[in-house]
Order: C-alpha cells, then sequence, then structure tokens
C-alpha cells in the first residue's frame, strides 16, 4: 500500500526516540558514550529535557561490556524512573543468540518495560558472527512480551523482515499501531538511500507506526527524512558517535536537541511522553 500518513504531516506530533548506549562500540569510539547507571541515566534525562519521549535501553557491566544481566537492567529501570519525569522505556533483546536469555530482562524487571525489541530476522554481525533471529522466536517473544503487557517494536533491519511484520499481524499478535523501526546502514541490512526508505514504509502494513534509524553519517539525512514523511525518529551514540563529520559529538542531548530543532524547523510538533503514549496505545 502506498504511505498515507503525509497527510497528517503537520498533526501528528513526532517521537523522538534516543538511544543512548548500545551494545557493540563504547568509550573506544567516544569517550562521551555513557556506560554505566549513574551516567546513562544523566544523559537521558537531558535527552527528555531536549524532547526525547523513549529511551531504548542497554546494559552494560562494570568494565563496559554488554550483559543482558536482570538486575542491571533492574539498576538502569530504576535510576532512569529516578531521574526522569515520564519517558518512555524501550528494553532490546538484540545481541547473542541465547534465546532465553535475552529476553528474561524484559519479563523478570519490575515494573517491565513499556516497550521491547523484537529482532525480526537473521544478520551478520561482525566477522562470522550471524545474528539468528528466527520466525518461531519472534513468536515467542511477541507472545511473551503481551502476556507481561510489554508492546513489541518490531526492529526491520532489511526489506525481506517486513514480511516477518505482516506475518505477526495476520497471526493476531501484535496489536494496532504496530510500532516499526527502520533501519538504515547496519552490517548486512538495508542499504542506506532515501529510495529505500520509501520502499520500506510504502510495504508497511495498515496500521503501523514507524520510526527511522540510520547508522554514522546517514543519522541526520535520514531522520530529517523520515519527519518531512510523517514518521519518528530515532538517534543517539547507540546509532553514531559523531555529530559532524570529525567532530565527536559531545551528549546523546545534543543529537536529540538537534533533531527537536530539525522538528521545530519543518512544523512538527515534538511528542512529550504523555503523546507519544496516547500514539502507540500503551
Amino acid at each position: 500500500m502506498a504511505y498515507q500518513g503525509y497527510a497528517d504531516y503537520f498533526e501528528e506530533p513526532v517521537i523522538i526516540s534516543v538511544a543512548p548506549t548500545g551494545g557493540m562500540h563504547g568509550k573506544e569510539a567516544n569517550p562521551n558514550l555513557p556506560e554505566q547507571p549513574e551516567e546513562i541515566a544523566a544523559d537521558v534525562r537531558n535527552c527528555e529535557k531536549a524532547g526525547a519521549s523513549i529511551v531504548h535501553v542497554h546494559a552494560r557491566d562494570e568494565d563496559g561490556e554488554p550483559t543482558k544481566d536482570v538486575a542491571k537492567f533492574q539498576e538502569l529501570r530504576d535510576i532512569i524512573e529516578e531521574r526522569c519525569d515520564d519517558i518512555i522505556v524501550n528494553f532490546t533483546t538484540g545481541g547473542g543468540n541465547d534465546r532465553e536469555g535475552r529476553i528474561r530482562p524484559v519479563l523478570e524487571t519490575e515494573p517491565t518495560p513499556d516497550l521491547a525489541t523484537i529482532d525480526l530476522g537473521p544478520l551478520n554481525t561482525r566477522g562470522d558472527t550471524v545474528a539468528m533471529n528466527t520466525r518461531v522466536q519472534n513468536e515467542e517473544y511477541a507472545r511473551r512480551m503481551n502476556d507481561h503487557d510489554v508492546k513489541p517494536e518490531l526492529e526491520v533491519f532489511g526489506p525481506g523482515h517486513l514480511t516477518e511484520v505482516h506475518h505477526l499481524v495476520e497471526e493476531g499478535l501484535i496489536e494496532e499501531p504496530y510500532w516499526t523501526t527502520l533501519i538504515l546502514g547496519m552490517q548486512t541490512g538495508t542499504i542506506p538511500r532515501p529510495r529505500n526508505l520509501l520502499n520500506l514504509v510504502d510495504n508497511l502494513p495498515e496500521g503501523a507506526e514507524w520510526q527511522c534509524m540510520a547508522i554514522g553519517r546517514h543519522q541526520l539525512p535520514l531522520t530529517t527524512m523520515a519527519m518531512t514523511l510523517g514518521g519518528h525518529v530515532r538517534v543517539g551514540m547507540e546509532d553514531n558517535v559523531y555529530y559532524r563529520r570529525g567532530e565527536l559529538v559531545e551528549s546523546n542531548a545534543q543529537l536529540v536537541e538537534r533533531t527537536a530543532d530539525i522538528a521545530n524547523r519543518l512544523e512538527r510538533p515534538i511528542a512529550t511522553p504523555e503523546e507519544a503514549r496516547e500514539i502507540l496505545n500503551l
């Protein structure tokens, strides 16, 4: 179906998500990237003030290495809730091939997160490493998230992953609006070109709400394009550690501030957390 969202361009607020940490590069890529709970929460608080209504959470251990330890996610959940006003919390299930270990933080923290990701298909990552995300896993994660009142965020790394979005819709495993992240420029995912973003958007199921994320130097132009299409956006140092060529970003809030400024210039209202909850039916 052709995308109809542009008709609501000036009416629907744009949701800004921030992904402050990620699970791959760390301070070796940018010393300003927050890894520990205190520095993550401080950065997220500033992001919320700048206009972010969703935070995408990865946890690190004391050495800065990615972890799926439920206690670490609980610590992050608690401190973000303590420091922020009302930002929506979104847990990752990405990273590794331990199916049960990846979803445990989503199901076992108190309270559970508002959102959690489902990586919809396989993806080459580094060297001989492949992230195996099967249809059976997608169905299982969707069912278990629904049972715990967590809304899935559907991560589309390549065009073929849209087939899995439609499958989950057809099986009745997700509810409208289908919150979908269109990802460009990551490993063997979608090549980051404007025409490819348009193609992804045009193949979404009716009833989807979508955001765009793009890697590195593609973050700025493609998220700006997404806002002109009436979509939502994700920024942050998980996806891009530079503010401009040769200049490392000082904080995640700096990226959110720039995105909010662009939204204002495009005359897109910026969603508060309360408005984002309404848009996503949380």
